[in-house]
């Protein structure tokens, strides 16, 4: 299988991005599949206008010359896209926002209504293949309420979705913190490997990928310095 990795972090080598690179090795495990892996940060990807060119044109392609044509070249032949940042401000940071807001020469203006009531734009791609895991971590000490505005955009934007918000995550990238980081990044590689079985994640995977390294007073009283 093609597999597209949009690297939403500023920092090639995130705390974010060792889960997607454990997850990848899980993938990869029993059969090695496509990997691109591309650093969003890097690509010259404008705002979207709003012109509505794109649906002029209808071939795909945004009216703008940058890097975005190229990605959704790639986009649009992915089997899986796996899409992993950092949250900022409870969302994706505004490159990889501006990312996604291009794809929309991907669909066109024309509507249709599903049997569920929803009104959505007729794809000019088969989306229905494409099968998107969104990987997102944060600095806070749970993830109540913190991922709830993402996980309301993901559902909108994406179909075949598996998710998975992790707290916590800038323990990844402390060496004292190994003991506990490591178990995790393992789990995530298990996660990978089930993944490439059945292209889902049970719910208990993803509550085990989910559950904080350690007690919120504790992670506080790090960050804060008391500890």
């Amino acid at each position: 299988m093609k597999v597209l990795v949009l690297n939403g972090s500023p920092k090639k080598k995130s705390d974010t991005f060792r889960m997607a690179e454990a997850f990848l090795r899980g993938l990869n495990k029993n059969q090695e599949h496509e990997v691109q892996i591309v650093n969003v940060i890097d690509k010259k990807i404008a705002p979207c206008r709003g012109c509505f060119g794109c649906w002029q044109k209808l071939d795909g392609h945004c009216v703008i010359e940058d890097d975005q044509n190229a990605l959704l070249d790639e986009y649009r032949s992915a089997d899986i896209i796996i899409w992993n940042f950092p949250l900022y401000c409870y969302g994706m940071p505004s490159h990889l926002k501006a990312f996604l807001d291009r794809t929309i020469p991907l669909v066109k203006m024309d509507m249709r209504q599903e049997e569920n009531g929803r009104v959505r734009h007729e794809a000019l791609v088969d989306f229905s293949r494409i099968h998107t895991v969104v990987l997102c971590g944060c600095g806070f000490p749970d993830w109540e309420g913190n991922f709830d505005g993402l996980k309301m955009q993901c559902r909108q934007c994406f179909g075949n979705l598996e998710m998975v918000c992790v707290p916590e995550t800038p323990m990844l990238n402390v060496p004292e913190a190994a003991p506990l980081a490591d178990p995790l990044l393992a789990s995530f590689e298990k996660a990978g490997e089930e993944y490439a079985a059945s292209l889902k994640l049970s719910a208990e995977t993803i509550a085990r990928l989910e559950t904080p390294m350690i007690p919120k007073e504790m992670y506080i009283n790090i960050v804060n310095g008391n500890a």
